[in-house]
């Protein structure tokens, strides 16, 4: 009974939160879509809508909309970009405090967005949809963690240090959005990467040599 018991444990030891938050993506966006193909009135009660938010109280859309996206392409640049990051960051953080992190930035940069849109009101009757929010607080938690950490972004050939590559994909995407009057959650994304700042401030204030060891590791 023991041994059986250390066998499902180590088995348990091997799950990917990473994996299954792809998957569950995945299983999300075909389940959706299906039913907005069917009948488009659906689109409010799963896409992020500050207007629905504030006038009808739909506050699940803030979780349903982190597992919709706009698109297959849509879909595959975020869940691609999650493969990479998502496990480098699980690594650090442990499977369970990765799951709360990754939720709670989603969760945070939907926040964000309804409470920019009463500033920006062009968003205010906006959808919004994605991983995206929730992948910018990772991104904004490895820049404070492995600042120096090579990673290559975009179309560019040659490796950037993570400390510089996050703000410049903010940034770009900010401008892609303006110039080419192309839809981006650029408010969301703020709101993600926000807390992946602060959250990656807290950790190298209260675990202090280890994420230390973890910068000077990941610099190599």
């Amino acid at each position: 009974m023991n041994e059986l018991f250390k066998r499902r444990k180590r088995g348990l030891s091997k799950f990917n939160i990473t994996t299954l938050l792809i998957i569950v993506n995945i299983i999300c966006f075909v389940l959706f879509s299906a039913l907005i193909y069917f009948n488009p009135t659906f689109l409010d009660y799963i896409a992020l809508k500050p207007s629905n938010i504030i006038n009808n109280f739909y506050l699940w859309t803030f979780l349903t909309s982190m597992f919709m996206h706009g698109g297959i392409f849509h879909l595959f640049a975020n869940m691609f970009s999650f493969l990479f990051l998502g496990n480098f960051i699980e690594k650090i953080l442990g499977k369970k405090r990765f799951l709360i992190f990754y939720l709670l930035a989603g969760l945070f940069a939907g926040i964000m967005f309804v409470l920019l849109s009463l500033i920006f009101p062009t968003d205010f009757n906006t959808y919004a949809v994605g991983a995206s929010g929730a992948l910018f607080g990772l991104i904004g938690l490895a820049m404070i963690l492995t600042p120096n950490l090579p990673v290559y972004i975009m179309f560019i050939p040659i490796p950037i240090k993570m400390k510089y590559a996050a703000p410049v994909m903010l940034i770009a995407l900010w401008l892609i959005s303006i110039l080419g009057d192309v839809p981006i959650g650029n408010t969301a994304h703020l709101g993600g990467f926000l807390v992946g700042l602060i959250y990656g401030f807290y950790l190298k204030k209260k675990y202090k040599n280890k994420t230390r060891y973890i910068s000077q590791y990941f610099s190599r």
